[in-house]
């Protein structure tokens, strides 16, 4: 590669460094939401609270946050499609979004 793609590489991350707040708590964040694609009625995520959670049905979610989230299409998050158990279960890793097989209906933030 020549040097100077290189280096104006390394200073654009630095840039973005310099942008970043000084605390990684204050941009982290998750969130389902009702439609797919992210559309519809959002329901925001506590990612300190790690207790299984309730939702409205939700057919996708975006995690921007260092937490894994394991969604359940079941209440209390209970592994299975929706009404029939099995080991059936999505993980909504960190820094990725989604639409889901079918609506989601808890969660738990690991």
């Amino acid at each position: 590669m020549r040097p100077a793609l290189i280096a104006g590489g390394l200073a654009v991350l630095a840039s973005m460094a310099l942008a970043l707040p000084a605390s990684a708590d204050s941009w982290e964040n998750a969130a389902f939401y009702a439609g797919a694609d992210l559309t519809g009625t959002k329901h925001s995520v506590d990612l300190t609270n790690k207790q299984c959670v309730n939702i409205t049905p939700a057919k996708s979610a975006a995690n921007i946050s260092a937490a894994d989230i394991e969604v359940f299409f079941n209440a209390d998050c209970q592994k299975g499609s929706p009404g029939q158990p099995s080991d059936l279960y999505y993980v909504l890793g960190s820094l990725h979004q989604g639409n889901f097989p079918f609506p989601a209906v808890s969660y738990r933030v690991r």
